[in-house]
């Protein structure tokens, strides 16, 4: 893995090179706007490169969105759009020299930040800020610590954010992604009582593979399912029932004496292997659960073929009925009820860059600087309104003082994921939880899943913080890299290993001293050094 890291940073550096030197930019003319307002007089192009799902439509111009910023903006953007691979094409082209005026749903991770703006492939744009961007602007002298989210850390901002905020606190939606679903109806069936310890919760398993809950006379349940891989439809959330601090995607941490934990070798991760191990044994785990993708797991489980499943709304997967219930947080060996907090904030600095190429940047600036205008932002997340050819997310109306105000349409049993996917854009935007109210509603799903984090939830989350998306050093980004290129994919090995072969103390002794060779304790000073700086600023 180490080597493949190092083949990795040569060809970003590459690209880089590449992008400054002899390639023949896609990028638009100059037009030699100055002191501009929009709507323009003329229309003119800006070239954008974006990365867009299956779901949507090929050319991203036939979106409602898209086609209203056109009129609001007299400027047409030319998209060369990815629907698949992204970050490969997209490296691709910044290799070849064809760069576009800006990078829409960038995908870039910190490195790629850090390297694209070393080499020349992005701008700094601090002074777009300042000068021609007053809605974003007024966002970071609100909320001034997202502002410090995106600076790099030379001191310069070279991205464009994406911001939600829905909830506060523990009760952010944000505070757990994997909610574990558990089959109400089989329950029922079974004359089974709601599981509360991982015992109970194995013996209601077996009862769902042996007893026939769907009725149908075959043995075709699945009593456990999941996608093993970090992200809403894994079951890190059901570790914390077996001590200690559970587990989230990161396996990190942060206790109330503000120290940080790397969760993957405590002794409670491992019991909660070992039981998951035994539900193995029994055949209880969904065979398909280690290496399926997620048109695999969504079609499994709208035929209701799971007794517990995890992800983040299960209107996605089994639809929003009541079929399927939250199992609530199961008590630990002590007795204690706990919950590991996720380290999301709502909140990534990669959804738009500028690229060198561009000639025009006043304007590019100010095109971007709607996408912070309230009601666009709103849009841009969820979707539109007053869409003739396909169902909407929202009607326009007015709230109390006779502004405009985007009120949620019932999704009348459409998955909110697909939807969105068709008519949203995403990229650069900000909803703080001030919007709610005044320039939209809250989504039903959204208020939905909010009382069940305050309610199932927030009463058992026992850290009061998290760790979050830290710009770092060069230095300190590049160390971290390295480590977790080896560290994670050899967690993520083992824990399938262990799952399935089980583990004894001669292999859990070595498989602590391998995260000790992977530089682990490395890992946890670098990671806690940052937070203290982050805490003490």
């Amino acid at each position: 893995m180490l080597k493949k890291f190092k083949i990795m940073s040569i060809m970003v550096l590459a690209l880089g090179l590449a992008a400054c030197g002899k390639g023949e930019s896609s990028s638009s003319k100059d037009y030699a706007l100055k002191d501009i307002s929009l709507p323009l007089e003329e229309k003119v192009e800006l070239k954008g490169m974006i990365a867009s799902s299956p779901l949507a439509p090929e050319d991203p111009n036939e979106k409602l969105i898209f086609q209203r910023l056109e009129e609001k903006s007299n400027v047409h953007i030319d998209w060369k759009n990815y629907d698949s691979d992204f970050a490969e094409k997209r490296n691709l082209d910044i290799a070849a020299g064809d760069l576009p005026d800006f990078i829409w749903n960038a995908g870039a991770s910190d490195a790629d930040l850090v390297n694209w703006s070393k080499n020349g492939v992005i701008l700094p744009v601090d002074d777009l800020v300042d000068k021609y961007m007053p809605n974003l602007k007024a966002i970071y002298e609100k909320y001034p610590h997202y502002k410090d989210m995106v600076v790099s850390p030379d001191g310069h901002m070279y991205s464009f954010p994406w911001i939600e905020e829905l909830g506060e606190g523990k009760e952010s939606i944000h505070t757990v992604n994997d909610i574990a679903w558990i089959n109400k109806d089989w329950l029922d069936k079974l004359n089974l009582s709601m599981p509360t310890n991982p015992e109970e919760l194995k013996e209601v398993l077996i009862a769902f593979k042996e007893k026939d809950p769907n009725g149908n006379g075959q043995a075709d349940e699945i009593p456990i399912s999941f996608i093993d891989q970090d992200g809403n439809e894994d079951f890190k959330l059901i570790m914390a029932a077996f001590g200690g601090d559970g587990d989230n995607d990161n396996h990190l941490v942060v206790g109330n004496d503000g120290k940080i934990n790397f969760t993957a070798d405590d002794d409670g991760y491992r019991k909660g292997l070992e039981y998951m191990h035994e539900l193995y044994q029994n055949d209880l785990i969904d065979p398909e659960a280690f290496e399926q993708d997620w048109n695999s797991y969504i079609s499994k489980g709208k035929d209701h073929m799971y007794g517990l499943y995890f992800t983040w709304d299960k209107a996605n997967i089994s639809g929003m009925n009541d079929s399927y219930d939250v199992l609530p947080v199961m008590q630990g060996p002590d007795g204690v009820r706990r919950v590991t907090r996720t380290n999301n904030l709502g909140f990534s600095r990669d959804r738009l860059v500028i690229t060198s190429a561009n000639k025009n940047l006043e304007l590019t600036a100010r095109w971007i600087d709607q996408m912070y205008e309230p009601i666009q932002s709103v849009q841009n997340n969820w979707g539109t309104y007053g869409d003739d050819s396909q169902q909407n997310i929202f009607e326009l109306s007015e709230n109390e003082n006779g502004d405009p105000m985007l009120r949620h349409l019932p999704l009348e049993g459409t998955a909110p994921g697909e939807l969105r996917q068709k008519t949203e854009v995403a990229g650069p935007l900000a909803i703080v939880n001030e919007y709610y109210g005044t320039y939209t509603t809250m989504p039903d799903d959204a208020k939905w899943r909010l009382d069940i984090v305050k309610n199932e939830f927030a009463p058992y989350v026992d850290k009061d913080d998290f760790y979050p998306n830290l710009f770092i050093s060069v230095e300190d980004l590049d160390r971290i890299a390295k480590i977790e290129a080896d560290l994670f994919p050899y967690v993520k090995r083992s824990r399938a290993e262990f799952i399935q072969n089980g583990i004894s103390d001669e292999a859990w002794t070595s498989y602590k001293q391998e995260l000790e060779r992977l530089n682990l304790k490395e890992w946890e000073e670098i990671r806690q050094r940052n937070f203290d700086k982050y805490k003490n600023k």
